[in-house]
């Protein structure tokens, strides 16, 4: 079959979505959450989707585990399985040239993430993962962006935790102040039950491999060689390494996470295609008491000596509960600790009243909202991903007129996808607009 998306005389493909690595600890949450958007209907016509890996067993384990949670008829025979593997290109383009979108669940995605986007944007599939490194994100668009762009796909990335409440969040916070927001601060606390929370190991090991290779994400960086974002209105000032707020009565760290970086892009992408009034961002995570400090500055100064060598990250890697004083497992964490566990992120916004020029004088105007959703790593991560991905499908009028490589709040601005969060809670509010 020739390739295209879908325009005059291509010929139909035989799936709008199919999920890529669905039998895997992440992924399995993530085929859940298409079958109740399947069976919802709030879609504008059926959905015709597919799940994809490497083993038949696997995949059709995950399909009757999602029949089982949600009911027989979720999970019809129409669901399709496709094998491929991630070391054979041409399964990859085997499943790019069937859909419309892949979503790609396969980590660590500096690894594995590639080969997927080649194939996708190669075949004319647009492409959605959930990756938080940064390295990854950038890299994918240094590559892939004019060739994205040509053949009229999208490539999105970070449409997880990482990083869809921030880079939204931002946006919606600028849409909800009356005047020209220029620089927010974003809080975000992890609330867990009495079961504890804890992370899979796929997580520890992006973050393993994303902090032994920073000076290469900064080479990256020089090479795609990026406009500077110019400072409108007052500079935002950069926090130390541990602060207390002022706000939470708590300690805070700056986030390790892709959300600064992602929302630079973002805002980048408004700035020089829309004219938009760049938003200057920080990113930052609560962590508690005193007790909690000492504890991860031991942990930190730990990873940090360790990560810098190959025999550290072996060790790391094969030994993640011990170095994350139990916060990382192979087997991640039960559907106890996932239902028990939560987050809230708050944003502190300030910019200048209409009619204020954000070129002189002193911000004049408040806001703080926030976003609020279930477990961050497999409840509200495959969520976003899905809603993003609906959100392609359905809102694709709204999307930029030109495809390629984009972070999720370029690529999402105009669309309904904040409405679909909400509808899926995944909440963004008000919390207060302090006037001038």
């Amino acid at each position: 079959a020739a390739g295209g998306s879908g325009g005059a005389g291509a010929p139909e493909r035989r799936y709008d979505l199919v999920v890529f690595g669905a039998s895997g600890f992440t992924g399995q949450f993530v085929v859940e959450e298409v079958a109740r958007a399947a069976v919802s209907g709030e879609l504008r016509g059926a959905l015709r989707w597919a799940v994809a890996g490497r083993s038949r067993q696997k995949l059709q384990a995950v399909l009757e585990r999602a029949a089982e949670n949600l009911g027989k008829a979720a999970v019809g025979p129409e669901v399709g399985v496709l094998l491929c593997d991630v070391d054979d290109a041409a399964s990859l383009a085997a499943m790019a040239r069937q859909t419309r979108l892949v979503l790609n669940c396969v980590g660590p995605y500096r690894f594995f993430g590639e080969p997927v986007i080649e194939a996708c944007v190669e075949n004319g599939a647009s492409h959605i993962d959930i990756s938080g490194e940064p390295q990854f994100l950038e890299g994918m668009y240094l590559k892939y962006n004019e060739k994205a762009a040509e053949k009229g796909i999208y490539v999105i990335g970070s449409c997880g935790f990482d990083s869809i409440p921030a880079d939204m969040g931002v946006l919606y916070t600028r849409d909800k102040l009356k005047g020209t927001l220029t620089a927010v601060e974003s809080f975000l606390k992890v609330k867990s039950g009495p079961e504890g929370t804890c992370v899979h190991d796929g997580t520890w090991k992006s973050a393993v491999y994303g902090l032994a290779d920073q000076d290469n994400l900064k080479k990256l960086r020089k090479k795609i060689g990026y406009a500077p974002v110019p400072v409108v209105g007052a500079k935002l000032k950069r926090r130390g390494l541990v602060f207390y707020s002022q706000e939470f009565k708590e300690y805070s760290i700056p986030f390790m996470g892709s959300d600064a970086s992602v929302v630079k892009r973002s805002q980048r992408y408004l700035h020089t295609e829309l004219q938009e009034t760049p938003v200057q961002y920080g990113a930052y995570v609560n962590i508690g008491g005193l007790g909690s400090v000492m504890k991860l500055m031991f942990a930190g100064i730990l990873f940090l000596l360790l990560v810098k060598f190959s025999f550290g990250r072996k060790l790391l890697t094969k030994y993640p509960e011990f170095f994350s004083a139990g916060r990382f497992t192979k087997k991640g964490p039960t559907q106890k600790q996932m239902d028990g566990t939560s987050f809230t992120m708050t944003f502190f916004g300030e910019g200048y009243s209409e009619g204020q020029d954000p070129q002189s004088g002193k911000p004049n105007v408040k806001i703080c909202t926030e976003v609020k959703g279930p477990e961050p790593g497999y409840i509200a991560t495959p969520i976003a991903m899905v809603q993003a991905s609906l959100s392609l499908l359905e809102d694709a009028t709204c999307l930029p007129k030109q495809g390629g490589v984009y972070s999720p709040g370029a690529a999402f601005c105009k669309t309904k996808l904040i409405d679909r969060l909400n509808k899926r809670g995944i909440e963004f509010s008000v919390i207060s607009k302090p006037e001038v």
